[in-house]
């Protein structure tokens, strides 16, 4: 059977080191997770009652292919809350997770054979999905000085488009307004499109994160729930788009997804009420960033570039080798911990790079990183 080249796009590979890990499990070894980007948690308790009692209300059939209306207005209210910006409900779609919103996002602004630009490290899907769909990819290698965040100079003239992620994935740094303003700024005098993945948002340290919603509104902005509301396999997220652009998303959606998952859209509605719970929850990524950032430098994981935000560190192990790849499995095969290797990230440099995530619970963490200063002692 013939096949198209859409799906010659390269592996997931922290998905693959979770199968690696979950085949150790399975001959009864413990395993401590720094691999995956999912919190510990579940989602709020107030989100699973409500669903549950909805559930025995009635069927859940499909709604509107933009959302709820109700959670469509929740979110404009929660960017008057965060950033004393003024939304428009009806510039707010609902999508099935952030990954439906990159493919609405890329499907609604370019056209087959664009130039889009992500820097580099960055969220691999982005350039699989940008693969999928057609277009072309440009990688931006991003500078350590930088905090591996894009600069104006970094761009190229003739993009279409450039995504940027603050807080970052895979390294956790975040673009101040000033630097966003000259991204934005940047971006927008070659004509091209501006999307800001801001699915971390509300996980953040000693700053708080800046949406591109207070720069310009002539920008897509996606989030999710899956992260600060800990509803990761719900598969609900959200869009931001301009005015303009609203009606051509909405005719996308319709075909694409009918809609989104109604159950996932219920308990997100329900979740804005967890405030406690989800405070709490980013106290514990408070206390285990503090924890990885010395417990990885006693290790000898000295090269890295602090947190703003979200549950990630992202560090420099040239020192030890120069195939992240074959390091990642001695960690895990040796010392029961999980890691992702940075190539999942950067192709070119994540071969001496590597991605700890601390999304889970204290004591695992605390565990994992007994457990690596134990392995870098034996090396």
């Amino acid at each position: 059977m013939r096949v198209s080249t859409r799906g010659d796009v390269a592996p997931f590979i922290v998905m693959d080191v979770m199968e690696q890990a979950a085949r150790l499990e399975a001959q009864g070894r413990r395993i401590i997770h720094m691999e995956v980007g999912q919190p510990g948690t579940a989602a709020p308790e107030v989100a699973r009652t409500r669903l549950a009692a909805e559930m025995n209300e009635g069927p859940l059939g499909y709604t509107g292919a933009l959302g709820l209306p109700a959670l469509r207005a929740r979110i404009a209210q929660l960017y008057r809350d965060w950033y004393n910006v003024d939304l428009n409900p009806e510039r707010v779609v609902i999508t099935t997770g952030s990954s439906g919103g990159f493919t609405l996002a890329f499907t609604s602004l370019f056209d087959v054979g664009a130039k889009v630009g992500i820097g580099m490290p960055g969220y691999p899907s982005y350039k699989a999905i940008l693969q999928a769909l057609g277009l072309e990819t440009v990688a931006i290698s991003c500078a350590p000085e930088n905090r591996y965040q894009p600069v104006p100079a970094d761009l190229p003239d003739d993009l279409d488009g450039l995504l940027v992620a603050s807080p970052a994935n895979p390294s956790g740094t975040m673009l101040d307004r000033e630097a966003l303003s000259a991204l934005i700024g940047a971006v927008q005098a070659k004509h091209a499109a501006f999307i800001s993945d801001e699915i971390y948002h509300g996980i953040d340290y000693e700053q708080r994160p800046v949406t591109a919603l207070e720069v310009s509104d002539d920008v897509y902005v996606i989030n999710s729930f899956s992260k600060y509301f800990s509803m990761t396999g719900w598969r609900v997220g959200w869009m931001v788009v301009p005015e303009d652009h609203i009606r051509r998303v909405e005719r996308l959606a319709q075909n694409f997804f009918i809609c989104p998952p109604h159950a996932s859209q219920i308990a997100a509605l329900a979740a804005f009420d967890g405030e406690a719970e989800l405070t709490a929850n980013v106290a514990v990524y408070t206390r285990n960033r503090a924890l990885m950032l010395e417990g990885l430098s006693e290790a000898g994981f000295t090269k890295i570039a602090p947190p703003d935000g979200a549950f990630y560190i992202y560090a420099d192990v040239s020192d030890f080798t120069e195939d992240s790849l074959a390091f990642a499995r001695e960690i895990l095969e040796e010392a029961g911990v999980a890691v992702t290797p940075g190539v999942d990230f950067d192709p070119e440099r994540g071969h001496h790079m590597m991605r700890f995530s601390y999304a889970r619970a204290t004591g695992d963490i605390e565990e994992g990183l007994a457990r690596l200063k134990a392995f870098m002692a034996r090396r």
